[in-house]
């Protein structure tokens, strides 16, 4: 009991408010223990934020959003208390992309075929001294957030185990192994209201009856029960759990194997262009453009290798893309498909009218890396989407992703690969309310 008691005596309440530079709430940002990130929680629309566990006064408190600087607070300094409340200041921070892609002209000396072939040929030689052919293990942070119009309405947020396989994946590239262990997710109460509202009554109904008829999704071939309390537990099920290798989340921190599409592209000379040679960093870019269909999907790939002027190290990576997509004729969405993006921003007479002609939009993302032992690890993914889904009668509706992963732990001794069960696993999610 005494032990006990000890224990719990430690759990304290930790709160604050984030704000940026001009004193304006950061809403959504991520406030979390760095030896304990399964605790954290996430800033509501007026920047507050309060958690519980235990700290010792020397453990550090990691308080983050897309898009500005990331600040470590000591814990102790975010203890409630009735009197004051402790105010963090984040600065603005773009993506390392927004950064390096600098409009200068490369010189027409670099631009010559064989000079451009020897410079990419002294990147990739430091490619291979420094990324290692020895396995990794990482702890990330993953968040990923839905927003539209300038207000964020969800945020996933995962915390999960990395290890990564060098070239023991298909074809000879490196095996990403990922694993949740957390899972929250977090809503705006207003928009999570509009959904549960959505997703009532008979719409319910409807989906679980495809859910328990349905050979391809499933093989339930058991016709659904005419209990009412079907479709709640349905629903319930579908709520609280989460592939551990959620899409976002696994593809972010696997998305753009620097070593190997360097490599790739290492030939296609014509392509590749240089600039910022003067401020110390050099600025490799290679440029792919993608027709498919008879010119239906359009892409524009810029890849940005951002190098060490001297040592031909990799500093950054950062990858912008342009996507067309034109649907000859429309396709008319489901009512189910045409609720969800009244979620977002239409009224009731556009979704009746709503047929989608044409996507198009941008994706920033880039990759920060640390240095350990000689070696290049990664240290942080961000990424940025903008998307427009565009129907009949010119309807935009506008989407953004921001998903950020950051690395709070890493290994490189003793490394083995996981066992199949632990990736395929599916953990429970948290659902957490923003006010």
């Amino acid at each position: 009991m005494k032990f006990l008691f000890a224990i719990l005596a430690f759990i304290a309440t930790y709160a604050g408010r984030v704000v940026d530079q001009d004193g304006q709430p950061v809403p959504y940002a991520t406030v979390y223990p760095i030896s304990q990130p399964q605790t954290g929680t996430a800033t509501n629309n007026d920047g507050y934020f309060s958690f519980k566990t235990d700290l010792t006064s020397e453990e550090k408190v990691i308080v983050s959003c897309i898009g500005y600087e990331k600040k470590e607070v000591f814990g102790e300094n975010l203890l409630a208390s009735d009197d004051t409340i402790t105010t963090v200041v984040l600065h603005e921070q773009p993506i390392a992309l927004e950064e390096t892609v600098v409009a200068a002209k490369a010189s027409k000396q670099r631009n010559k075929r064989k000079q451009m072939a020897v410079l990419l040929h002294s990147v990739y030689v430091k490619l291979e001294q420094e990324f290692p052919d020895n396995p990794a293990q990482y702890q990330i942070v993953s968040d990923v957030r839905m927003q539209s119009e300038g207000s964020t309405w969800g945020m996933e947020q995962m915390i999960a185990n990395v290890i990564v396989l060098p070239e023991a994946g298909k074809d000879g590239l490196d095996s990403v192994q990922f694993q949740g262990k957390y899972c929250k997710r977090f809503f705006d109460a207003e928009k999570r209201a509009q959904a549960d509202e959505l997703m009532s009554g008979d719409a319910l109904e409807r989906i679980d009856e495809k859910a328990q008829t349905s050979k391809k999704f499933g093989q339930i071939e058991k016709k659904a029960k005419t209990n009412s309390s079907v479709p709640q537990n349905f629903m319930r099920k579908a709520v609280n759990s989460v592939d551990s290798g959620v899409v976002v989340h696994k593809t972010l921190f696997s998305w753009g194997n620097m070593r190997y599409d360097f490599e790739k592209y290492m030939s296609d000379l014509k392509h590749w262009t240089v600039s910022n040679e003067s401020e110390g960093e050099t600025v490799l870019t290679h440029t792919e453009k993608i027709s498919k269909f008879l010119g239906c999907f359009k892409v524009t790939v810029q890849r940005h290798y951002i190098v060490d002027s001297r040592t031909y190290a990799v500093v950054r990576f950062s990858e912008h893309m342009d996507v067309k997509i034109t649907i000859p004729f429309g396709v008319k969405l489901d009512k189910e498909q045409l609720q969800m993006l009244n979620l977002v921003n239409m009224d009731d007479k556009k979704i009746e009218k709503f047929r989608l002609k044409k996507m198009r939009g941008n994706v920033d993302y880039n990759t920060i890396y640390q240095r350990r032992n000689g070696f290049v690890y990664t240290l942080e993914k961000n990424l940025v989407s903008n998307a427009f889904i565009i129907g009949s009668k010119k309807t935009e509706i506008p989407l953004v992703i921001k998903a950020t992963q950051r690395v709070t732990e890493l290994e490189t001794e003793g490394v083995t690969p996981m066992p199949q069960s632990n990736i395929t696993r599916r953990i429970k999610r948290e659902i957490v309310e923003i006010y």
